[in-house]
């Protein structure tokens, strides 16, 4: 064979060879020193467990301006959304067989005073003929009783008849406390009977009503911390905070319900359903400050350092807390891992 083949299969074999172990090699791994910011040894700590629940924005009570005779609903003055003050006159109820009534008993009235003025008339004349010897003392007796029964009628018919105006005043609805009117749809000229419901009003402060399910009645007491999420729809304002101040011991439908005052919630608000989160406890979690999670293509991840010059970028899965700057790691990253809080260049990718 001629050198130059020689050669050539050499060279062939060599780089058959090369081939063959390209594909076991792998990339160094990379150094801290080209990652080095703060460093988090990753320890559980002692975290509120929050439960999100429905609520409704309410007041302590609600207060019905109810019908208190029957009749015909002549005005309502008030609309939905309307302020209202404690005993003002929202509505009138007039019932016309009052004005028959009121006349009739008048007129026994003034027919009983006739009598009782006849019947005076006579008292004197009797006193004057029995002062001269003429009638005798029982004829003195039954004069002086006919006058007083006939002022008792008297005073009966007017009874009477002020107890007829009594009731007609009545028909006045009043609104039984200070606040919002939330429903007034009786329509004026409606027919109503005693009892119906002419308007609701608003009683007592606001309150957020949390809508909690059965099993937490255990775990919701008086002075549980609560987040009021959903009364903003501004992302960048603050949560509202508060604390439960009533808890109703009756369960209905599998539900419970809590109330919970917010300083400053307005009526307006009134009937609104939001969400809030509820503490019902506390737990171990590892918790880390944002800076340390960076978010690629919806991913995010953080960087752990692996060996003693050497760190990892390991996606994980996070849950947010009561404090927007921490974010709690629920996998990925582990008890006693080291995390190390990288630049942010390429966060939010």
């Amino acid at each position: 064979m001629r050198p130059s083949s020689l050669l050539t299969a050499a060279l062939f074999a060599a780089s058959l060879s090369l081939g063959g172990c390209g594909g076991e090699t792998t990339a160094p791994a990379e150094k801290s020193a080209a990652v080095a910011g703060e460093r988090l040894a990753l320890q559980p700590v002692t975290i509120t467990d929050w439960k999100d629940v429905g609520a409704l924005v309410t007041s302590v009570d609600m207060a019905d301006a109810r019908a208190r005779i029957p009749g015909i609903l002549d005005s309502l003055s008030v609309r939905e959304g309307d302020m209202v003050r404690k005993g003002q006159v929202i509505g009138r109820i007039v019932d016309s067989r009052l004005g028959y009534e009121g006349a009739a008993y008048g007129a026994q009235a003034a027919a009983a005073q006739a009598q009782a003025a006849q019947a005076d008339a006579e008292l004197e004349r009797v006193r004057y003929l029995h002062a001269n010897g003429v009638y005798a003392q029982a004829r003195l007796d039954q004069a002086e009783a006919q006058a007083r029964a006939a002022r008792a009628q008297v005073s009966a018919a007017r009874a009477q008849q002020s107890a007829v105006g009594a009731v007609a005043g009545q028909g006045a609805v009043v609104a039984p406390s200070v606040g919002r009117v939330l429903i007034a749809q009786v329509p004026a000229g409606s027919a109503v009977a005693p009892g119906t419901s002419i308007a609701t009003i608003t009683s007592g402060p606001m309150v957020l009503r949390l809508e909690l399910p059965e099993t937490l009645a255990d775990k919701v007491h008086v002075g549980s911390a609560v987040l009021a999420t959903g009364l903003s729809d501004d992302k960048g304002a603050a949560v509202p905070r508060a604390s439960v101040g009533r808890v109703y011991p009756a369960v209905s439908g599998g539900q419970m319900s809590a109330d919970v005052p917010i300083p400053g919630l307005a009526s307006t608000m009134v009937g609104r359903r939001v969400t809030a989160r509820v503490a019902v406890g506390e737990r171990q979690a590892l918790v880390v400050p944002r800076r340390f999670v960076e978010t690629s293509y919806g991913i995010d991840y953080v960087t752990i350092i692996v060996g003693k010059d050497a760190t990892s970028r390991v996606p994980v899965q996070i849950a947010p807390t009561d404090d927007p700057a921490r974010v709690e790691i629920l996998s990925g990253a582990g008890k006693g891992d080291t995390l190390i809080a990288v630049a942010r260049g390429a966060a939010g990718k």
